[in-house]
């Protein structure tokens, strides 16, 4: 699998560079819609603007895989007299994480405008309580555009308005050790994970023992990316991070098998398969809990779908901060995920 780790890296750095904050999602569908073409694969789309590719299988039962394409960022929440723009999060994140963030502003008639997400008291020269009592709440932050507007009306004749989505910059790095440091890793890292998945399989000409139905949710951050999912799915695996912290035992170089998260336990039968895949084939990975998380086969089954379900991914440090994982997570989980669908 390592001869694959020049494309996941380029891949990569491609989908984290194109913004995609829940339901802001077509111009990385675009991206992934065309990269799947390339390889030979037909994307289908939902109503809600997810995205399905089929792949043939041998047996008629149909296995899911899901990862997301959406991300966090922020939505103009209102036009402040002095020319700055109050933000709304969008998914869920520390507000000091994007603290001194540089950011982009979509309006609805596709200017694209530049800012920095600061607080209300964004100088220690200026204000005695900035460095430590000011709380960082939506109130107390505020977007300052790059442009020459110092009232609501200079930022309203930009085109900016209510609803105008915020994204942040990933700030993008790839190291020589093998890091890969970035916002969005969750879930843009599966999506590369999913893409090596591909690439394998129509090179080297596998049939899956079943039939796999791969669906890229676009509203995951929000809670209801995999609500829907197509009728004949019986079995779903969600790709997404592992996160890493007290009392977790995974690391960037693993690929973790969730075996219990918010929403409940996995499939006993499907982790089961996982962990005696990984033994067998001497893939580094660990067992973890996560007690504030939830994925993807989580919404599927609260949306009613009659599925098992299990939930796999590469390690990632700092979720829903300045995010970090390593190319040996995602090799150890596209090595799993290749063993498990044969």
């Amino acid at each position: 699998m390592e001869q694959y780790q020049e494309y996941i890296l380029s891949f990569i750095e491609k989908i984290l560079n194109t913004e995609s904050p829940s339901g802001f999602c077509h111009n990385i569908m675009a991206l992934v819609e065309k990269e799947a073409q390339k390889m030979g694969y037909k994307m289908e789309f939902t109503n809600k603007g997810c995205g399905m590719i089929t792949i043939q299988g041998k047996n008629e039962e149909v296995f899911g895989i899901s990862a997301h394409v959406d991300t966090l960022g922020a939505m103009v929440r209102s036009i402040k007299d002095n020319g700055t723009i109050r933000l709304a999060r969008i998914g869920g994140y520390m507000l000091n994480s994007i603290e001194g963030e540089y950011c982009k502003i979509f309006t609805r008639n596709n200017e694209v405008y530049e800012g920095t997400i600061l607080t209300t008291k964004p100088s220690v020269h200026v204000y005695s309580d900035a460095a430590y009592d000011q709380k960082r709440s939506e109130e107390n932050m505020e977007v300052r555009i790059d442009e020459l507007v110092t009232s609501k009306e200079d930022v309203e004749k930009l085109g900016i308005e209510v609803g105008n989505y915020i994204a942040f910059d990933p700030r993008v790095k790839i190291t020589k050790s093998g890091y890969i440091k970035s916002r969005h890793l969750d879930d843009k890292a599966a999506i590369a994970v999913i893409f090596a998945l591909m690439k394998y399989i129509k090179e080297y000409n596998i049939i899956p023992k079943n039939t796999i139905k791969i669906f890229l949710s676009t509203y995951e951050e929000v809670g209801h990316g995999s609500s829907y999912i197509p009728e004949d799915i019986t079995e779903m695996i969600a790709i997404d991070l592992g996160a890493m912290g007290d009392d977790l035992s995974c690391t960037e170089m693993d690929v973790s098998i969730c075996v219990k998260d918010a929403s409940g336990p996995y499939d006993y039968n499907m982790v089961n398969k996982l962990v005696s895949l990984a033994k067998e084939n001497n893939i580094r990975y660990s067992l973890d809990v996560y007690p504030r998380y939830s994925s993807d086969v989580s919404a599927a089954l609260r949306g009613g779908n009659n599925i098992r379900g299990a939930l796999i991914g590469p390690g990632v440090h700092a979720s829903h901060s300045m995010e970090r994982t390593h190319i040996q997570g995602i090799l150890n989980t596209v090595k799993l995920l290749v063993e498990y669908i044969k």
